[in-house]
């Protein structure tokens, strides 16, 4: 006997005709039509949920996050709504190192609360798996704090989680103008010892003219390698570094940013099977101009990606609906295309070949919407219509459903 159903379902093979979801031990056991349904619901599962009409989609999952973090950076946006450059913020004790100086200072219950109350924001929104990296403590005992704290928020909420390890985001300031001593910190002392106490799914760095060269890029995705572990990259942002065509080649789950992405990058993007995940809450907060090359990625079928990228400087983004509306308006992709790109195609970003669609075999991850055709969550700004979610095969009622 199956532990529930959900009858009543829309899904978008079964159109206007009803759908049913079985589920055993987390996985969905069933899914299709509801009348080949093969006996009636209360002789299938323990459990009968009426969906009452209405649309069902994978769970949305938020593949690039910087989710725990020391403090904010509301008034480095301001200034720079004043004119401030970036070297002025920098002088006046701004940018990435504050975020740096905060976190180190804040202890793991710190780190956890204010990443909570980010993390409900998501959850309330259907996310049913999340990514979140470190890179703000850029030291080991901050690192093992910050992905200790993701670890705590994997726990406590219930979602599936991928703690990514971003110590080669930028250069500490006891490594100043020293990046390859530090280069080799990482991979000598820190990666080594956060594998070993578990804490790390995969390896990111950043990539970039005023992050790493490609060549110390290497040195860390080498030893990932080394330790069996999956590698992603910050790639193509500001500038061309041809990190995208490193990052094929070393198989990664996917390359990031993407703006200067030329076609030979996509081409070993797409021989490797990496993803295209772009962020396009970074390119509206720091008014970027130049939009990844969709059109080159659709060309060579490339899956694309999208995620939040919730950061404390370039983008304080709290709603994974809103970057689908971003997707489609900024950077032209169809509601279909955005809303793979924050279920099957985010989860491959991360390497979950289990999730992120609904079919039989794959983990009970799905959300109940109160929309009249799915493209409406691409449409709407500011309205969240998740009525119920079910992570893992385990109903959370929303709000919405509570009070219905």
């Amino acid at each position: 006997m199956w532990d529930s159903i959900w009858i009543n379902l829309r899904t978008a093979r079964s159109g206007d005709n009803p759908a049913a979801i079985g589920i055993v031990d987390g996985i969905i056991a069933w899914i299709g039509p509801q009348a080949d349904l093969p006996a009636v619901p209360e002789k299938l599962a323990k459990t009968i949920r009426d969906g009452a009409s209405r649309w069902v989609t994978p769970g949305l999952i938020d593949c690039h996050t910087h989710l725990v973090y020391g403090g904010n950076r509301a008034r480095e946006f301001e200034m720079r709504l004043q004119g401030a450059s970036y070297e002025d913020i920098a002088r006046a004790g701004g940018g990435i190192l504050s975020t740096v100086n905060a976190t180190r200072a804040a202890t793991e219950d710190e780190l956890v609360a204010s990443a909570r109350a980010r993390l409900n924001d998501l959850m309330a929104e259907g996310i049913t798996g999340i990514e979140i990296k470190s890179g703000y403590g850029l030291d080991l005992p901050t690192e093992r704090k910050i992905l200790n704290a993701a670890t705590r928020l994997a726990q406590e909420s219930g979602l599936r989680v991928q703690r990514t390890f971003l110590g080669a985001h930028a250069v500490p300031p006891e490594y100043k103008n020293r990046a390859d001593d530090y280069i080799s910190h990482i991979c000598n002392d820190m990666l080594p010892a956060l594998h070993d106490e578990g804490l790390v799914d995969a390896v990111d760095a950043f990539c970039e003219t005023i992050g790493f060269t490609p060549a110390q890029t290497e040195r860390v995705f080498r030893k990932a390698q080394e330790l069996g572990l999956p590698v992603k990259l910050h790639a193509e942002q500001l500038s061309n570094q041809h990190g995208s065509a490193l990052a094929a080649r070393y198989k990664a789950l996917s390359a990031d940013h993407l703006e200067y992405l030329d076609e030979d990058g996509i081409r070993a993007m797409a021989d490797s099977g990496t993803i295209a995940l772009l962020l396009p809450g970074a390119y509206y907060f720091l008014r970027e101009t130049r939009r990844p090359p969709v059109d080159l990625l659709r060309k060579h079928k490339v899956s694309i990606a999208i995620a939040t990228d919730h950061n404390p400087g370039t983008a304080p983004v709290h709603s994974l609906l809103l970057m689908m509306n971003m997707a489609c308006t900024l950077f032209h992709l169809t509601p279909e295309e955005s809303l793979d790109g924050v279920t099957r195609h985010a989860a491959a970003a991360l390497g979950w070949d289990d999730c992120g669609k609904l079919e039989r075999g794959a983990r009970a991850d799905f959300v109940l919407w109160d929309i009249g055709a799915p493209a409406e969550l691409s449409y709407a700004i500011g309205r969240n219509p998740c009525y119920a979610v079910v992570r893992n095969g385990v109903y959370v009622a929303t709000p919405q459903s509570s009070m219905a």
